[in-house]
């Protein structure tokens, strides 16, 4: 899937990318927006940068994310 700049997400799971980090594991069933998704790249393992509500902004593999539909 090819994320755009704005797209609501939630991080719906745990990812089996190298790049996860333990803490991250917080972060799993929150919602936020996608502020930088590496169009330029347009590579599906180029993480994603998601800014959470009210956690802050991070960077997060595809794998975890899915779109939500307001």
């Amino acid at each position: 899937m090819t994320f755009r700049n704005g797209q609501r997400v939630e991080i719906y799971k745990k990812s089996a990318d190298e790049s996860w980090e333990s803490y991250m594991d917080e972060f799993v069933g929150l919602h936020g927006i996608i502020t930088d998704p590496d169009a330029v790249k347009n590579d599906p393992d180029a993480l994603v940068e998601v800014s959470l509500d009210e956690k802050g902004t991070h960077r997060f593999p595809q794998d975890c994310l899915r779109v939500l539909t307001d």
